[in-house]
Formats: structure tokens, sequence, C-alpha cells
């Protein structure tokens, strides 16, 4: 079980940890009830009701990955959570690492590198997980949230120790190509989507959808379709776009 520390507020918890880095232990696990700029990929904000979710941030010093395998870390994290929720509602992962329920977004992750000469000095692992929210103000398309999707209220507390566990556990994975291939294969049996069947994608600044197959995710975490054409097509996180229906 990680060491959580609380902070009643905090402005982002992935900042938080990444300034505190190096007096915080391998493990530590940082959490507010009240953040005020959360961050998602690709500096997109995150929206939270403070008190009724769970945001908060994992610190891995020098995790066992190779740079170019650094996408393995994403892969663990997103199976660790849909793994740790599977008892209360089934969930997939939305690449690269979005966590769905059907097609609704539940919790976004956000992983941060600190590199130098001998390779990963640490990672930080950011997620906001929906839970007791049930009205969401942002313009962000799709939010839903865990008591949403049970009917339920969940308690917070209880609920962080078991997905902040089961997300250092995950990334405590051994090291060798066969332990990176079975949590490969992990990870593509929850992909959303991946389902043999074609569905509709864009490019952005293309007006024009097309329908294709997701047929892999690479090492370094690029999406591979298959296009109606029969062409294989390799696209990096934000290149690609899932045309998802509005409820």
């Amino acid at each position: 079980m990680p060491v959580i520390i609380e902070l009643p507020q905090v402005a982002s918890t992935n900042t938080y940890v990444k300034q505190h880095a190096a007096s915080l232990p391998d493990g530590a696990l940082v959490h507010t009830p009240c953040q005020s700029a959360g961050r998602g990929q690709k500096g997109n904000s995150w929206e939270s009701e403070p008190g009724k979710n769970l945001t908060f941030s994992l610190l891995l010093k020098r995790p066992r990955v190779d740079v170019k395998r650094q996408f393995a870390i994403s892969e663990a994290v997103s199976l660790a959570i849909v793994e740790a929720l599977d008892e209360l509602t089934p969930l997939c992962i939305k690449w690269p690492n979005d966590i769905y329920a059907d097609d609704r977004k539940l919790a976004g992750i956000l992983i941060e590198h600190d590199l130098d000469a001998d390779g990963i000095v640490h990672t930080v692992v950011g997620v906001g997980l929906n839970v007791n929210q049930t009205v969401f103000r942002s313009d962000a398309p799709n939010p839903v949230s865990l008591a949403q999707l049970t009917g339920r209220e969940l308690p917070l507390p209880q609920l962080l120790e078991r997905v902040g566990t089961a997300i250092e556990q995950y990334c405590r994975f051994d090291s060798d190509a066969a332990g990176f291939e079975a949590l490969h294969t992990r990870y593509l049996s929850r992909l959303y989507r991946r389902d043999g069947h074609p569905h509709p994608f864009a490019v952005p600044g293309d007006d024009a959808p097309f329908m294709a197959t997701i047929v892999d995710v690479d090492p370094d975490g690029m999406l591979t379709l298959r296009h109606s054409s029969g062409n294989l097509h390799r696209y990096a996180f934000k290149e690609v776009s899932f045309i998802i229906s509005p409820d």
C-alpha cells in the first residue's frame, strides 16, 4: 500500500509531486479533495467538484522501464484502475489511457517523466477519477461518475486505497520481455473499440471522418489503424481522434 499524503487543497497534485520529488519517498501518493487547477493531457483541464472525487498523484522513482518502453507504465496504470473497479462496473481503456464506461469518460490519467542519461529518474502518475459527482458543468462532452453508474455514493478513502495500491503493484511489473508482452496483451484486451469492427475516426483539420479498425498499440504508444482501404496507418496521440456520438 502506498504512503498516502493528504493535502487540504492544491492547484495540481502532479505539479506538487514534481516539485517535491526529491524529498518524497518512492511510492508516495499525494491526494487532495480540492484541486483548483487539475491538468490533463496536452494542457487540457480536469473538472472536479471539491470533496466528490479522487484527484491524486503517485510517485515512482527509477521505475524498471527503459525509456523506449515507457508506454508500458501507461498500460500498467490504466489496467490497474479498470481492474480495481471491475467489481463495481464494467470499464475499458480508451487509447491511450482514458478510463471509459461504454462511451463515457470516467477517469483521466496524466503521466509525466523526468529523465537523465541513465533513463527515467522518476515518473509522476496523475489520476482524476469521477466518483460521487453527478453534475458536470465544463464543456467536456461525455463525463460520467461511479455514482451515476452504480446508483450510489462510494466511500472515497477506501476507494483511494484500493486504486492507489493497484497502481503501485501494477507498476512493479517484471521488466523482461515476457512481462511486457503479458502486460500488453492484457491492455489490448481492455481497449475501447478494439472489437474487430470499423469505427469512425477523424484527423484534426480534416472535416471528413473515416472508418478504421484498431489493430494494435506499439511499444512507443502509437495507435495502428486499418483503414477501409486495407492500408495500415500509425498515429501518435492527438494525431487522430475517436468520433463519439453525444448522449
